[in-house]
């Protein structure tokens, strides 16, 4: 990536690489690590006049799918092997 923020065709080309038939989650929040099902994908523009392509997740209650698996986790950098309990 060149810029400071992912864009839309840094996300096609790590996508390109991926099974076209997986399911899309978004991992978030490093200090408790969950995984979310994506529903929607929207164009806005932000305060500065720059577009802007957001990732979101759907209104349904069960779109937090619970904690991200242990080696997501890991890879991420968001825990280490010493904070993960088996």
């Amino acid at each position: 990536m060149t810029s400071p923020e992912m864009t839309v065709g840094d996300l096609i080309d790590l996508l390109s690489g991926c099974d076209r038939s997986a399911p899309v989650r978004q991992a978030m929040n490093p200090f408790a690590p969950m995984a979310h099902r994506l529903a929607q994908v929207l164009q806005s523009v932000d305060e500065t006049g720059q577009t802007v392509v957001y990732l979101a997740e759907g209104p349904d209650p069960d779109a937090q799918l619970g904690h991200l698996p242990p080696e997501v986790a890991i890879e991420l950098t968001w825990q280490g092997l010493s904070l993960i309990h088996f």
